[in-house]
């Protein structure tokens, strides 16, 4: 494993157990999906932290617009296998909408509501099964 993908995974474990909190990003006190990945990547020293704007909560469910995947597309290639550190966005409502990071496919650290912290996963399982996923690698991080 390259020491990129190794910090990731560092980073990402430490964020184990974090209560899920609505656009926080404070590790230990609060955090969703999104922040989530955008503390873990900054915290490899991968990306730059950077604000995403308001978004309510249920946005997926009012709306098509692929505002998440936006974000993912700036920063990240599609690849169709993923590998540790990668990221896993799946899609919830009207569009891809949830993002995860891929510890060794199809196992999962993300931050989900549903389960009301950051949590390991089976990413093939549970409410996330049915749903559609893509793989997403940063841009300059080798396989």
């Amino acid at each position: 494993m390259t020491p990129a993908r190794a910090a990731i995974l560092r980073a990402a474990l430490s964020w184990l157990r974090t209560p899920w909190h609505h656009r926080a990003r404070v590790k230990g006190a609060g955090v969703d999906c999104a922040q989530l990945l955008i503390g873990v990547y900054a915290e490899a020293g991968l990306v730059e932290e950077f604000d995403t704007g308001e978004y309510p909560p249920d946005w997926m469910m009012h709306r098509s617009q692929e505002r998440f995947l936006a974000f993912v597309q700036q920063y990240c290639d599609a690849v169709d296998a993923p590998l540790p550190g990668d990221l896993a966005l799946y899609f919830v409502g009207r569009c891809f909408s949830h993002g995860a990071i891929v510890t060794e496919w199809p196992e999962i650290i993300h931050a989900s509501n549903r389960d009301r912290m950051v949590c390991l996963a089976d990413g093939t399982q549970g409410w996330l099964a049915a749903r559609d996923v893509q793989f997403w690698r940063l841009k300059g991080l080798a396989a």
